[in-house]
């Protein structure tokens, strides 16, 4: 059976949900509708709908001008068995010691490799997107230098790949949150998939706002590949625990284009230094040193990277 896509571009977030919104009114309506803000740094959001029958034309012209988009595209689906499409074409993927896979690639799994039991699903984390891989390579680099990562989080966790990363190489007591609760159902899923049930805490949670977070704070590792670096601000709040420890390391990605302009990154009351950066176009994936508390709680610390920087992983 057909069904029919009209997707589009618009420059702002407010435009982007009121076409969304407009979109779930025509009649008939569509069976979905999607609003992504693209991960390509250019600040365009994509505004997508499916239909049973194709859509009329009239209709999204005249949303397409009200709501100043680009010109949809409208196509037609066919028929597909998408799990088994997914699964089939998702390889697995190698960062360090790391073996990122799925059950249909058990035979694929290398002796000295660290096995990671990721199905393709509703939540982001399976290894192949750059920012991901990254993360993975940087915890490798991490543990095998011996730093100390007693106590992790990891802040929008996906399927939890990070998380379990960790759990596999250390002993570090570790959380793993999302604000999705579809993503951390996806995340438990996988932490018992891959016998972490019981040595990884994952639950729905706004980052460090949240009292259940903070309550564990500081921690010695922050994972935060969710492209949203200003949501870290929160690691350090005057009169609240310490997100981070004096000694920790904070892994995050963000787009090139975001951090090129070199002052992006900003931790109130802390030092900080660049500990390591490695280039995944159109992201980067940085490694962020916590060196001291600042005397001033008001002051910031601009971190950033340079066109010049060579990365070091």
């Amino acid at each position: 059976m057909l069904t029919y896509s009209a997707i589009t571009k618009v420059k702002e977030r407010e435009r982007a949900e009121g076409l969304g919104v407009a979109l779930e009114k025509l009649n008939p309506p569509p069976m979905g509708v999607g609003v992504f803000e693209l991960e390509d740094g250019s600040g365009e959001w994509e505004v997508g709908a499916y239909f049973h029958d194709r859509p009329d034309e009239i209709s999204i012209l005249i949303l397409e001008n009200a709501f100043k988009a680009d010109g949809f595209a409208i196509s037609e689906i066919p028929e597909t068995d998408w799990v088994t499409k997914v699964k089939r074409e998702l390889s697995p993927v190698e960062a360090g010691q790391f073996f990122v896979f799925g059950k249909h690639d058990s035979h694929k799994l290398p002796k000295d490799r660290v096995g990671l039991l990721i199905e393709a699903s509703m939540a982001f984390g399976t290894g192949h997107h750059g920012t991901t891989k990254g993360c993975l390579l940087a915890l490798d680099k991490l543990v095998a230098r011996g730093k100390k990562i007693d106590e992790v989080i990891d802040i929008g966790c996906g399927t939890a790949v990070l998380a379990m990363a960790v759990g596999k190489v250390s002993s570090s007591r570790i959380i793993a949150s999302d604000v999705d609760q579809v993503a951390v159902e996806v995340a438990l899923a996988n932490l018992k998939a891959n016998n972490l049930e019981n040595r990884i805490a994952c639950f729905q949670a706004t980052g460090f706002e949240d009292t259940k977070i903070r309550s564990n704070a500081p921690f010695d590792l922050i994972f935060a590949n969710i492209l949203k670096p200003p949501f870290l601000s929160s690691a350090y709040t005057p009169g609240l625990p310490l997100g981070i420890s004096l000694t920790g390391f904070i892994v995050l990605s963000t787009s090139i284009l975001k951090a090129l302009p070199l002052k992006h990154l900003t931790f109130t009351g802390l030092s900080a230094v660049l500990y390591g950066a490695k280039i995944v176009e159109p992201f980067v994936v940085l490694v962020v040193d916590i060196v001291s508390k600042l005397e001033s709680i008001t002051a910031d610390c601009l971190l950033y990277l340079s066109a010049n920087t060579t990365p070091t992983w």
